[in-house]
């Protein structure tokens, strides 16, 4: 996520959000480069960015979109975050040290302060989590903390169940600035997960009203709050005694929200919103000759595919050969060179590119378009129930023109109808996984949390893990996630899900389609514009011109 902050799914067909440190900048084709400062800077000036309506209030652990994660990201700090490279980099830790993987001690640093004034201690750490992770508090990202010890007594497998207690017994605090964090067992990229949005601290004034405190956050990262006119923006200023070593080189953002990116364009193309995330498929033709040097083209660590919903009639018995054929029907190279006007790369597994493990051409023959060996894995695989398949997007996210043209590949090659399900905005999508509404395949872009493969295999395939919208289920696999996360180094961890990744092909939780990348673009008011690994805006390092 950027550096590592926030586990998302993507809203656009391009890309998401973030605060980083240390990184982003640059282009595979000359665009979107830092540009240095042009012109004379106003250090107060605020800009607008286009985003969405957030999925929930904002609250850290009740976040898991692009729309949302951009404002808490630049709300809220981490303990940690990590650079282009890979490498960790403290932020509100001093310093994050474990001998043996499983007990991490934590040691903060000092003047740190809420937005309130008040000051964040381990206790604001300790606290935040037992209550995003406690079952009665809903939190959607609340199996994040279940690596913790005692992680079942606050969050029982039962949800009707109660929990036992209010704490988890591995979260210990030693003093103002230390406490100690002990797993169920080893884990030797956790320091990685710590950069993730849910593992943010809160003040104590959160916990008076938590629904109110979603609606106007608190937070202790660069910017602060300021207000949230539903569905039309959010704003946040600079923070001036934020502590961390990102700070704002502005005024503050402005949130503008937009249901469709073509308005968004018209908008940056006259002036009224200053940075895009994503340029509409209809807009890639023209956008590079429209905004010359403002024109952003760079690869990111993000992934779409077809998810699958394993609870439906439709798939829940049916054999992975049916997925594998329809996987194969789907001409990749054509669609990503001319519907997507080259800004996509066919994918060739699950794991996105720039990740540690990440391996090419997992998926074999799979991600191969081959209309005579899908035909032919569909018949052997019993067919396709009802032989008619639906995929559904949020309408808001530029995503029309590519699954209808996913559906006439499909059928084309097997004689299999196909439909686009069209939600208007990305919450009713979220909230039609959420209870489990898919018809039969939903479109999933996930951006990477932390740069390590697990991400994009244990928190989207495990039983029970937030990213896992298609309920897929596999005991066998569950414990090999359960091996790799045990590993006693990070390079064992990494190979053991590597050869995870080469299994998926027999079990197709998901149809892989295309790497991301960032298409964006900014107006003349701003300099400086720079994105992240996880394909966000840095928010911290736009400069306003005066």
């Amino acid at each position: 996520m950027r550096g590592a902050k926030s586990a998302k799914w993507v809203a656009g067909a391009a890309i998401i959000a973030l605060a980083a440190t240390a990184c982003g900048g640059g282009s595979d084709s000359g665009k979107g480069k830092d540009d240095g400062a042009k012109g004379a800077v106003n250090a107060n000036g605020i800009f607008s960015v286009e985003v969405g309506e957030p999925q929930n209030p904002l609250q850290p652990a009740n976040t898991m979109e692009s729309n949302g994660s951009i404002v808490t990201d630049a709300i809220f700090s981490q303990l940690v975050d990590y650079d282009p490279a890979g490498k960790l980099v403290m932020v509100n830790a001093e310093s994050v040290d474990t001998k043996d993987s499983k007990l991490w001690t934590v040691k903060l640093k000092k003047d740190w302060k809420f937005h309130d004034g008040t000051p964040v201690t381990a206790e604001s750490y300790v606290k935040a989590w037992n209550w995003a992770a406690n079952i009665k508090n809903a939190q959607t990202n609340a199996s994040w903390f279940a690596d913790i010890k005692g992680f079942g007594d606050v969050h029982p497998e039962d949800e009707k169940a109660k929990p036992k207690g209010d704490a988890m017994s591995g979260l210990k605090v030693v003093d103002d600035y230390t406490f100690t964090i002990e797993l169920n067992a080893p884990l030797p990229y956790f320091a990685y997960k710590l950069g993730y949005t849910v593992f943010s601290p809160l003040p104590e004034s959160f916990y008076a009203d938590p629904k109110a405190a979603g609606e106007k956050p608190v937070g202790n990262g660069a910017y602060k709050f300021v207000s949230w006119d539903h569905k039309k923006q959010i704003k946040v200023v600079r923070y001036d005694d934020y502590k961390g070593p990102d700070k704002a080189k502005n005024g503050g953002v402005i949130f503008k929200n937009y249901t469709t990116l073509e308005t968004a364009y018209e908008d940056l193309k006259s002036g009224n919103v200053d940075v895009l995330r994503q340029i509409a498929p209809k807009d890639l033709p023209v956008y590079r000759s429209d905004l010359g040097d403002r024109a952003v083209d760079k690869p990111y660590s993000a992934i779409q595919t077809l998810g699958v919903a394993m609870y439906t009639k439709q798939w829940k018995n049916t054999d992975p050969k049916v997925l594998q054929g329809l996987s194969m029907a789907i001409d990749r190279d054509t669609i990503t060179k001319t519907v997507l006007q080259g800004t996509r790369e066919p994918a060739t597994g699950w794991v996105a590119k720039g990740v540690l493990g990440y391996q090419p051409n997992v998926a074999g023959d799979v991600t191969t378009y081959n209309p005579t060996k899908a035909k032919a894995l569909i018949k052997e695989g019993g067919g396709v129930p009802g032989n008619k398949i639906y995929i559904q997007f949020n309408a808001d996210g530029g995503h029309k023109e590519w699954v209808e043209a996913v559906c006439n590949s499909i059928t084309q090659a097997t004689g299999v109808a196909c439909a686009g399900d069209s939600k208007a905005d990305f919450q009713a999508d979220l909230d039609a996984r959420d209870a489990k509404q898919v018809k039969s395949f939903y479109r999933g872009g996930w951006v990477l949390d932390y740069p390590v493969n697990a991400n994009f295999i244990s928190d989207l395939f495990r039983t029970g893990a937030a990213g896992n919208n298609g309920f897929f289920s596999n005991k066998d696999l569950d414990k090999k996630i359960k091996a790799a996360d045990s590993a006693a180094t990070l390079d064992e961890s990494v190979k053991g899900y590597q050869e995870i990744e080469k299994e998926l092909v027999n079990f197709m939780p998901t149809i892989p389609l295309w790497y991301y990348k960032v298409n964006a673009g900014y107006s003349e008011k701003v300099q400086n514009v720079q994105y992240a690994q996880d394909g966000d805006p840095i928010l911290t390092e736009v400069q306003v011109k005066k």
